[in-house]
């Protein structure tokens, strides 16, 4: 949008591996420089107006030692392979974070190299050249184009020269790359909302098994309080992502995070972060990678920042404006002129086309047999062979055939099964189909979600478990440490009619998550938690007024011995 004011985004975490060939000098330099520090060697220089530190020192290797020569004939005089370490910061003053900076871990690399695991296993890396060095690279609120040129000024700071570095080979590649903003806590509830551009990009873009989806959205922090928006995210592959926008060709994450601590604290870092990331592992062909040339990271700089706007300004909060936004040691509250573009998002687009598909086929009148393979694939919640519909409806596999081409924009076929083509299409149906046969909104709302999980690949037992998570969980997740439970709400008379309710539901999904071939220690090792509402008085009659709300936490193992 050129001649409008947009808010400027800032540059987060960034991942990349740097690899330079050409040789293995580079390393021979960096082993010398630490050997003539003694260890390590320090250093300093002056980049965009600032001071940076430098500190560079090594770690052990598990590279075996090629011995005179490696594979390719270069002669390898050192007895002992180290792994090198440089740790580069911006020297801020006392006011700010000291979260600006990077550390690099540089690893030499030749044709034929081996590693050995501490069971003396050993194994042959694809090596993409002949010799070279390996420079991974971790770093934050630096701007993405900075990173080579600084990384030439440190090998310079410590005594290296910065010709080894000059042009990245082109297996380079980003591992990890995010810009944000930072939002009022008051006005960024509309993007994490559930009917908010985060939840319906997730939810209207599902394809049924198809490439990659991930969708979190929590509400707890870790210490149990409750803190809206606290960590919702979505992330799609670069094919849903090219639905939403047609020019951009990265998968991406958006993001609605808070710290910590921060719900605790006055400041910015009280106000939650919005930010869009890149991460290859969202990549739906897995060869893909995306480099680290002057032109790609522009292309990653301006992808990102097309994504994080246009989701901003789909939750109506003004990107034209500063008011909306708080300034952190990284991130400045301001507006320009540069060239950016915001997309409207077509997600109710998306969302009325899907409806309409529905509506026309339920409008023009569903035969039996397609009511059957409809009401089939709801049942099943996945994927149905042509010849189950058959038999459980009693109909000719060939009467089959025909109502599955009747009717196929609302179903997918291949490989020898049928399935419902998406998502909010699957729910549609869903809603026709039971309410058609029933009218029960309970069966609705818990098989629409045992048919959205099946459909992301989940079996029979998975979906249960997820049908009883929805209709009693506000929040599940499963970590290292074990399963965390979060009930909500619950209405009780007193606290053993609360305890009682507790037990039942979770005796209930305990079953139900055994029953998917999950670990019962993971269960068992967890913990559940829920906000207890009942009478301050329990012998008087109350207003709901009169009522108080604790919240109370357990263990899941001790659930089973009360």
């Amino acid at each position: 949008m050129v001649g409008v004011n947009l808010i400027e985004t800032a540059p987060h975490e960034f991942n990349a591996n740097f690899n330079f060939d050409g040789g293995l000098q580079p390393y021979f330099a960096l082993d010398r420089a630490v050997k003539d520090g003694g260890g390590t060697q320090r250093g300093e220089f002056e980049f965009g107006g600032e001071r940076w530190e430098v500190t560079l020192y090594y770690q052990s290797s598990n590279i075996v030692n090629p011995g005179e020569r490696t594979q390719t004939g270069t002669r390898f005089n050192i007895d002992e392979i180290r792994e090198f370490r440089l740790s580069i910061e911006a020297v801020e003053d006392d006011s700010q974070a000291g979260e600006r900076g990077f550390n690099c871990h540089i690893r030499p690399r030749w044709l034929g190299m081996q590693t050995e695991d501490k069971y003396g296993e050993r194994r042959t890396p694809n090596i993409p050249f002949g010799e070279g060095i390996n420079v991974k690279v971790q770093g934050s609120n630096i701007e993405f184009r900075d990173y080579h040129p600084l990384l030439q000024r440190v090998f310079q700071a410590v005594s290296v020269a910065a010709s080894y570095i000059e042009e990245p080979h082109e297996s380079s590649n980003v591992q990890q790359a995010e810009r944000y903003v930072r939002i009022h806590e008051d006005v960024s509830g509309p993007i994490h909302a559930r009917d908010g551009p985060l939840a319906r990009l997730g939810h209207l873009l599902e394809g049924d098994r198809d490439g990659r989806r991930v969708i979190e959205q929590a509400d707890v922090a870790e210490d149990g309080e409750r803190v809206p928006g606290y960590r919702h995210q979505v992330g799609l592959d670069e094919k849903r992502v090219q639905e939403v926008f047609p020019d951009h060709s990265l998968p991406k994450r958006w993001k609605h995070y808070r710290a910590r601590e921060g719900h605790n604290i006055e400041g910015p870092l009280r106000h939650p972060k919005v930010g869009a990331i890149y991460y290859p592992s969202l990549w739906r062909d897995k060869s893909k990678k995306h480099g680290v040339s002057p032109a790609e990271l522009d292309q990653l700089t301006e992808e990102l920042e097309d994504a994080l706007l246009s989701v901003i300004h789909d939750a109506g909060i003004d990107v034209t404006s500063a008011a909306p936004y708080v300034s952190d040691d990284y991130f400045t509250a301001t507006t320009s002129e540069r060239d950016r573009q915001v997309v409207d998002l077509p997600l109710e687009e998306i969302r009325t086309d899907q409806e309409s598909v529905v509506i026309n086929h339920i409008a023009d009148g569903l035969s039996p047999v397609e009511w059957e393979a409809l009401d089939t694939l709801v049942t099943d919640g996945g994927e149905v062979a042509p010849e189950a519909i058959a038999e459980s409806g009693g109909f000719h596999i060939d009467s089959v055939y025909r109502a599955l081409d009747r009717i196929d924009e609302l179903v997918r076929r291949e490989y020898g099964s049928v399935e419902l083509r998406r998502t909010y299409v699957a729910e549609l149906v869903h809603d026709t189909v039971q309410q058609a046969r029933d009218r029960v909104r309970d069966a609705v709302e818990a098989g629409a979600k045992a048919l959205e999980a099946a459909e992301r690949g989940l079996d029979r037992g998975t979906s249960a478990f997820v049908a009883w998570a929805s209709e009693y969980c506000e929040h599940w997740r499963e970590t290292e440490d074990g399963v965390t439970v979060d009930l909500g709400t619950i209405e009780a008379e007193d606290h053993d009619d609360a305890m009682r309710q507790i037990r039942r539901k979770l005796r209930e999904g305990k079953t139900l998550w055994l029953e998917t071939g999950k670990s019962e220690i993971a269960w068992q090792s967890g913990v559940w938690e829920a906000q207890v509402k009942r009478p301050r008085h329990p012998n008087l009659k109350t207003l709901d007024g009169d009522k108080k709300t604790d919240f109370t936490t357990g263990k899941l193992w001790e659930i089973d011995r009360r």
